[in-house]
């Protein structure tokens, strides 16, 4: 599997893969971490806005024991490395290798990070793999090309470059993943938020047959683009660079002016919208339905019964935007005036209003404008994916992520830290809401286990949903709660509520068509 030099074989690993031999370095319980692999050329200069290109070979051994550099932002994370303009080979992955008995075909764990499609790198320290390594899996995670770069529309080229990106690195996967151990014909892939969302896409798309098995998605967000859409949001940007909105204008801009420009016209969004709901959730870049890299929005490709042969694990956590309140990623609505525009933004029916206000009596608008956007971004959309994927022949799981502990909310992002094995990471503390006790740990365990019980055997270990019933695992402290079938109360107010997918998190009360009839929505705790 792996060529160790004698002199420094108790420190360093060799693995051959197809463009060259790389050197990792062993970290530990039986954990080698391979990091910053170039799985595509660099994609800029002649290759900008293109298709990710094939990496050039190399001689000798090349050093990966360090992350790559990640992709153009401006955002500064707890823990990560910041992208400085000249990082140009940002497409690269890192494998964390199990060693020991049965360390050949182990099955494989790709993990795509959540950001806005704007921001994040797989260097994150709550990313980090040695637990899920130490679970069995043959961990792998990857840098791609996100905000403008990414997913910003450029007449001429491709959109929706950080997934063509996504499946070059599944696709060096199946050609390198052997000389790791991994099993090329068992992968998994994970994803959280927009990662959540780029893994639902790519499972109803026709080039990714045969590259993954299964899919676990973690918070999908229910915002997509049509190619006209994607180009107001290019007009935005140019207007902020004075450029013309042009192939030639958009190119003759640095990486580091478009990161400049997309953060202006993201931050002028809650004052002049490109769309209604960018007055409130002012993020910019979304996958685009092109009818090309991606032909229809995931619960239409699902319903369809493209992805069938995919099984699917699902979650969202029951506070969804709590957390993007917190951070300031959302407007801030504390009055019924302005609870009665968003909802006008959403297109959502007063009926909708009335039922939360009843399940939630004593709530200020805010927190129930928080419930509602979340369950309309988030819950509701995620928990319909796992029924329309059943309906149509696939096999699907669900749960939801419901701890809570004193102040600590279970809100957007708090899962991962939990099912990574990763609660002491920078940053995670902030995420799960304080320093983790014995039952948090515990909790960490079971839901690490879940995964990598999915990730080898496709059954996490609850029933799956049926086309008669709908069971549920509650993810909780001190114990877990499973619910046999989900008839939660804000399940029914969401019930006639039809989602339009091509515009951002909006919703319509037009009959439900057959492929998009299920209701979900965050629960009450189950607990109360």
């Amino acid at each position: 599997m792996n060529e160790q030099p004698c002199d420094v074989e108790a420190v360093y690993r060799v693995y051959r893969t197809a463009s060259g031999s790389v050197r990792g370095r062993y970290i530990g319980d039986g954990i080698t971490a391979v990091l910053g692999i170039p799985y595509a050329a660099a994609p800029f200069g002649v290759r900008r806005f293109r298709e990710p290109q094939s990496v050039p070979a190399w001689t000798g051994i090349r050093d990966c024991t360090d992350f790559g550099p990640i992709a153009p932002q401006s955002a500064e994370l707890p823990g990560s490395p910041v992208w400085r303009p000249g990082d140009e080979d940002v497409l690269t992955l890192n494998v964390w290798v199990p060693e020991g008995p049965g360390s050949n075909a182990r099955p494989v764990f790709f993990w795509i990070h959540g950001g806005a499609n704007t921001f994040g790198s797989s260097a994150q320290p709550d990313f980090d793999g040695t637990a899920l390594a130490r679970a069995g899996l043959v961990v792998v995670s990857c840098n791609f090309r996100v905000g403008f770069e990414g997913f910003g529309h450029v007449p001429g080229f491709p959109d929706n470059r950080g997934l063509l990106d996504q499946i070059a690195g599944l696709r060096w996967v199946r050609q390198n993943i052997a000389a790791f151990g991994g099993d090329p014909g068992n992968v998994t892939v994970a994803g959280h938020s927009s990662g959540g969302s780029s893994a639902a896409c790519l499972m109803g798309m026709k080039q990714t047959r045969g590259l993954f098995h299964r899919v676990i998605a973690h918070s999908v967000p229910n915002v997509f683009y049509t190619v006209e859409l994607a180009a107001a949001v290019t007009e935005q940007i140019a207007a902020q660079a004075g450029v013309a909105p042009t192939t030639e204008g958009l190119l003759s801009l640095s990486p580091e002016a478009l990161v400049a420009a997309s953060d202006k016209a993201a931050a002028l969004c809650m004052a002049e919208p490109i769309t209604e709901v960018h007055a409130f959730a002012p993020v910019i870049f979304q996958p685009v339905v092109d009818g090309e890299v991606l032909p229809q929005n995931p619960l239409q490709a699902f319903a369809a019964g493209a992805a069938r042969e995919v099984d699917l694990l699902a979650c969202h956590a029951l506070e969804e935007h709590w957390f993007l309140h917190a951070v300031g990623a959302i407007r801030e609505v504390t009055t019924e005036a302005e609870l009665a525009d968003f909802a006008e933004a959403l297109q959502l029916p007063p009926h909708l209003f009335d039922g939360y206000r009843a399940l939630m009596p004593d709530a200020p608008p805010l927190d129930r404008y928080l419930a509602v956007f979340g369950d309309a971004q988030f819950g509701e959309y995620t928990t319909r994916l796992a029924e329309h994927h059943v309906r149509a022949g696939g096999r699907a799981y669900l749960a939801r992520f419901a701890r809570k502990l004193g102040k600590a909310r279970p809100w957007h992002t708090a899962d991962i830290p939990f099912a990574f094995g990763n609660l002491d990471a920078p940053g995670a503390h902030f995420l799960i809401g304080g320093i983790p006790d014995n039952h948090d740990r515990a909790l960490s365990d079971r839901m690490l286990q879940s995964w990598a019980d999915f990730a080898t055997t496709g059954h996490p270990g609850w029933p799956p949903v049926t086309t008669a019933a709908t069971p549920v695992k509650y993810w909780m402290v001190p114990v877990d709660h499973l619910a046999a079938d989900d008839t939660c109360l804000v399940r029914a107010l969401w019930k006639d509520i039809r989602f339009n997918v091509l515009h951002p998190s909006r919703a319509t009360t037009e009959p439900l068509s057959q492929a998009d009839s299920g209701c979900a929505g965050s629960p009450q705790d189950p607990s109360s």
